[in-house]
């Protein structure tokens, strides 16, 4: 599919589009919060 056609669809429906970059929003604050809760965690080889 050629990139105008793409960018044509993307912009038929702002619903999903708003809805797709709010879920890599959540999933980027997910990760942050999971890498905050393993600050300091030793994972270094003698540790296991």
């Amino acid at each position: 599919m050629p990139v105008v056609q793409k960018a044509v669809i993307a912009s038929a429906s702002p619903r999903a589009f708003i809805l797709k970059h709010l879920a890599l929003f959540a999933a980027a604050a997910l990760f942050v919060f999971v890498l905050s809760l393993s600050y300091g965690l030793d994972l270094s080889p003698g540790f296991f």
